[in-house]
């Protein structure tokens, strides 16, 4: 990796970092700065503003991401209701990325950023989307191979668990625990064996 790629990946992990734990509006370029070995020079031969810095973050960072942990998962093979309750669960209880004290990153930049900041609506609508094709994709294979009634929205599926998620995510924050995970976790597996 060149020397220029290495600053800029530098500069995105750490702002990563710092936005995860504060926030996207309360982290400053200083404060990004302050955790690198890189000037305001640096940073502004990379990024015009901290709101690229902020996109690129979504589209160079949480894209890949959440390819292997929210979509990849989904497209395995098997009964969709056990292949995306093992995805949530694993998601939930299971990884390392997402901490329960800090939320879902993409969750918490639209909060921040979606009403206010097109760009962010854009790449963040496009990570979502992403997912949400992937798990009507998952239903509508089950469908095909008589794993899933032919009555269910696919669609409403989707919108139902990734909505479900965003929400537990939240009160996983509220409550600094994944105690109420398990609660949430019990009622989408009953949701998801209802579907067959």
């Amino acid at each position: 990796m060149k020397k220029a790629q290495a600053t800029r990946l530098n500069i995105l992990q750490k702002a990563f970092e710092l936005i995860y734990v504060r926030g996207y509006q309360t982290t400053s370029i200083d404060d990004i700065l302050a955790t690198t070995d890189v000037t305001k020079g640096a940073f502004y031969y990379h990024f015009k503003n901290k709101d690229e810095m902020g996109v690129a973050i979504i589209n160079e960072l949480l894209v890949p991401s959440f390819e292997n942990i929210f979509i990849r998962p989904v497209q395995s093979k098997g009964r969709p209701a056990q292949v995306i309750y093992d995805m949530m669960y694993n998601i939930l209880m299971e990884n390392d990325f997402l901490k329960v004290e800090y939320g879902c990153p993409a969750a918490n930049l639209t909060f921040e950023m979606a009403p206010w900041n097109s760009d962010f609506t854009r790449a963040l609508n496009s990570l979502s989307n992403r997912w949400k094709n992937a798990i009507i994709q998952c239903i509508n294979n089950g469908k095909e191979e008589g794993m899933v009634r032919h009555d269910v929205s696919s669609e409403g599926v989707a919108t139902f668990v990734m909505s479900g998620y965003w929400g537990i995510r939240n009160m996983g924050k509220l409550v600094n625990s994944k105690s109420v995970y398990i609660t949430y976790l019990e009622q989408l597996k009953a949701f998801l064996d209802g579907l067959e």
